[in-house]
């Protein structure tokens, strides 16, 4: 699987500070600061970390966990690997800058099928707006003077117009969105683990609710091309984290090899080495035995004094 996760040539933007920030209507996003540094990778490379840390953040909203806490996760995860990318990922085509309006398909975030495009581009820039005209499928965008943004601009030249302006300092994605896409993957993990724990325990209907959870994952998938190596070899063409993450995260959730699992002790996701296995780690073992060792003692303390 490390060898599918390398073979991508498409890079991602992560700036290195960011910042939850509210718009006139109320509404909070997040967006990179304005003194902020931009650094280009190879998100493939850090699968499946990346993947992991997406559904840990998703895990702590599972859990109910306090907002301060889901907050900071769902920043320092930004912080790491960069937005999502919704303004590439949600549209039928990355290069949606190209036609005259925005086609979405069903989505959680915008109920709409089709919107102008700059309407749905206002959608990611609610403090500062790029300076574009559209007209017709054309378009004309202005790069700011800020050097950084221009040499940006330049390294994703062969890239979509959209993917390339979901780089800018301007850019921001709404946090419900961002919150609400990294639960849901949560909730896909959850919805496969406890179908195969609990299935001799649940009545066929169940069974059926379960499946129709897992049948609803899924999305546009990213594009890919073929390059002729040493042999014939599949590269992925990922135009937003989001898609990336998704893909990936597909992959591991039907690897028998090292399937993905729910530590019994901490909840925390983890890939494991064999089938088996139940904790992230020895110390989650240990601790988990330590405090159901203490919970017998306490009922036999019970029962003595009776």
């Amino acid at each position: 699987m490390k060898n599918l996760f390398e073979q991508s040539r498409s890079h991602w933007v992560r700036y290195d500070r960011y910042e939850l920030k509210t718009a006139a209507d109320g509404k909070r996003y997040i967006t990179p600061t304005k003194d902020a540094k931009p650094d280009v990778y190879n998100p493939m490379k850090e699968m499946p970390g990346m993947v992991l840390d997406a559904l840990n953040v998703g895990m702590l909203m599972m859990g109910r966990r306090k907002d301060v806490d889901v907050e900071t996760a769902i920043l320092e995860f930004v912080t790491k690997y960069g937005l999502l990318g919704l303004m590439t990922a949600l549209p039928t085509t990355p290069s949606f800058m190209d036609y005259e309006a925005v086609y979405l398909p069903k989505n959680h975030f915008i109920k709409a099928e089709t919107m102008e495009t700059e309407d749905y581009l206002a959608l990611f820039y609610p403090f500062e707006q790029l300076d574009m005209v559209k007209k017709g499928v054309e378009s004309d965008w202005t790069v700011s003077n800020d050097r950084t943004m221009i040499a940006l601009t330049m390294t994703f030249a062969d890239e979509p117009m959209a993917k390339t302006m979901s780089f800018q300092r301007e850019y921001a994605e709404p946090y419900d969105w961002i919150a609400q896409q990294l639960k849901d993957w949560a909730f896909t993990l959850t919805t496969s683990i406890l179908y195969y724990h609990d299935y001799d325990s649940i009545d066929e209907g169940t069974r059926s609710l379960y499946r129709k959870a897992m049948a609803a994952f899924g999305g546009i998938a990213p594009s890919y091309h073929i390059e002729l190596l040493e042999k014939p070899t599949i590269y992925w063409d990922f135009h937003s984290l989001l898609l990336g993450i998704q893909m990936m995260f597909s992959f591991m959730l039907v690897d028998e090899a090292r399937p993905l699992r729910l530590c019994k002790h901490c909840q925390k996701v983890f890939m494991s080495s064999r089938a088996n296995a139940v904790f992230c780690s020895a110390r989650c073992k240990n601790q988990y035995n330590v405090y159901k060792s203490r919970g017998k003692q306490k009922e036999q303390d019970g029962d003595e004094n009776a």
